[in-house]
């Protein structure tokens, strides 16, 4: 995972798995959501804001709205470079961009996958509370600059 500098995105490595693979030897398109996800869970978690912290303070992140474009297929044994940052936040809601490249021995990475996703902050009853401010200002590190992979993120409103 790096460092947040001002407007950057998080990084998490993942390893192309046999099972994870459609009949056609490429990544599934359903197993992206969960490599998404688990770079989300893992950015939260280095930041100081787990998904354990955030529900021990009666606030849980529930996604409401995932868009996803899928650009080259992934292949087996191959690693993935998952980045993950805010586009936007309001009171209750925010949205995340992320983008799932291949990582190339020449440095010159590919993008293969790219999403929007949507999430609220609810309390363990389901009603919508503020967003906290402890999570609000880890987020803030990882700000997307305009354009971030604009042309290949599916469009998505917040």
């Amino acid at each position: 995972m790096t460092t947040p500098s001002a407007s950057s995105a998080a990084t998490f490595d993942i390893r192309v798995r046999f099972y994870e693979l459609d009949p056609y030897g490429h990544v599934n398109h359903a197993t992206y959501l969960q490599y998404f996800e688990a770079a989300r869970v893992h950015w939260l978690a280095e930041m100081g804001q787990g998904l354990d912290k955030l529900q021990a303070e009666d606030c849980n992140l529930v996604v409401t709205t995932v868009a996803c474009r899928f650009i080259s297929p992934a292949l087996l044994n191959e690693t993935l470079r998952i980045e993950t940052g805010l586009v936007a936040s309001k009171r209750v809601q925010a949205q995340w961009a992320q983008a799932a490249l291949r990582v190339n021995d020449d440095g010159d990475d590919e993008l293969v996958a790219t999403q929007r996703i949507n999430f609220a902050t609810v309390n363990a009853a389901g009603r919508p509370i503020r967003t906290p401010a402890s999570l609000l200002d880890a987020m803030a590190g990882f700000q997307l600059p305009d354009g971030w992979h604009d042309k290949a993120l599916p469009d998505l409103a917040l």
